[in-house]
């Protein structure tokens, strides 16, 4: 089984991810993971906390002379910003500078997380559930898309909403939409979109707000049979929709038409099944979004993520001073005006992490030449059906 876990605050001395459950004998490198951390940290609406941080990734297990040893990687992350955070975020000092945190902010783990733990400062629950924990999740999924990639399998994002600007994705050809989602300031493949969003982007910083929108994360090549209808925990859906969930911000997740069904009858709602010598069996449509009953059939997974406004505001919302439950202005804490483009990055990670775990369950392998070979098998049977 591949699985990884995370550790580190925001401002800690750095983020680490463990992964485990990749066969031995894949081609990895740090600079293919730098590549999308560096994707994460950009995008139009980005604080001052990316030009601080240059993200890149120090390999400390699991890979020796650039191949993966079968055993746990260990990657890690450092934070730049650290050395101005030492006398607070010291693991072994005791902050005597009064700086606690007592005016959570509404929309954040602040409050339910200082109840939850005991804690009197809230910087204790903010520190870990900043999205900077995304870090390690994006280096985990450049992994995972590394071995995905020996399989014929693409994962990329793009943005289709940031606040009430919507972009026109059916009027671009689907062969030119990675492209141009990776050529724009927002990530978003309609270049009239892209400027009304960055100029939405920039009214909300004037304002001290912030802006959610949506995005979409499509895989393509994937096989037919990843996942299973056979238990509610083993279904490809509801695993990468419980990935993408557990994003910071992220508040619904949808597959193909997603809540748009509820629009359409029964006739205009499935994809109907076609069959020629060459391409096997294929649909012309892909409402479901590339998975029926929990499995894959075979058209590429859809997935779109709404994204909330970041909670930290320059201009705080009401809230209650924990301490003298007086109502005051929650506290005011460096953030993203919008950070929907690198939320989508993220997603990308969620979601080669989540076909990763299922390739591997269904192919098996210690090694690369192993898991290829029961690959190849399994497609040589079900192209004779």
């Amino acid at each position: 089984m591949i699985r990884f876990s995370t550790a580190g605050e925001s401002h800690g001395q750095g983020i680490i991810a463990i992964l485990e459950g990749i066969p031995a004998g894949l081609n990895i490198n740090s600079e293919d993971i730098d590549v999308d951390l560096a994707r994460r940290q950009k995008g139009y609406g980005r604080g001052q906390r990316m030009k601080i941080e240059t993200d890149q990734v120090t390999i400390l297990s699991g890979v020796r002379f650039a191949r993966t040893l079968g055993s746990p990687i260990t990657l890690y992350i450092n934070n730049r910003d650290w050395q101005n955070w030492k006398a607070l975020m010291s693991p072994t000092g005791v902050d005597f500078d009064g700086k606690h945190l007592h005016k959570p902010r509404p929309g954040h783990a602040d409050l339910a997380g200082l109840m939850k733990y005991g804690v009197h400062d809230f910087r204790d629950i903010l520190e870990r559930a900043s999205a900077r924990e995304t870090a390690a999740r994006v280096a985990v999924g450049a992994v995972c898309r590394e071995l995905l990639k020996e399989f014929g399998i693409n994962i990329y994002s793009y943005v289709e909403e940031i606040g009430e600007v919507s972009a026109k994705i059916p009027s671009i050809p689907n062969n030119e939409l990675q492209h141009k989602a990776e050529m724009s300031f927002v990530r978003c493949p309609d270049p009239v979109a892209t400027k009304r969003m960055i100029q939405t982007i920039k009214k909300a910083s004037s304002q001290g707000d912030t802006l959610g929108g949506k995005f979409r994360v499509i895989v393509e090549n994937l096989p037919v049979g990843l996942g299973s209808h056979t238990q509610w925990d083993t279904k490809l859906d509801g695993r990468i929709a419980q990935s993408l969930i557990s994003i910071q911000a992220i508040k619904a997740v949808e597959f193909g038409l997603g809540t748009k069904f509820a629009q359409v009858s029964g006739s205009d709602a499935h994809d109907e099944i076609y069959y020629s010598a060459k391409r096997g069996f294929y649909r012309n449509t892909n409402r479901a979004g590339g998975t029926e009953g929990g499995i894959s059939n075979g058209e590429n997974i859809e997935v779109s993520c709404t994204m909330k406004p970041i909670p930290s505001l320059s201009k705080p919302l009401k809230s209650v001073n924990v301490h003298t439950k007086k109502i005051e202005k929650a506290e005011a804490i460096r953030s993203d005006v919008c950070a929907v483009p690198a939320a989508g990055i993220v997603a990308e990670a969620a979601v080669a992490f989540e076909i990763a775990k299922a390739m591997k369950e269904k192919f098996g392998g210690d090694c690369m030449d192993d898991m290829k070979s029961s690959y190849k098998s399994y497609i040589s049977r079900i192209q004779v059906l």
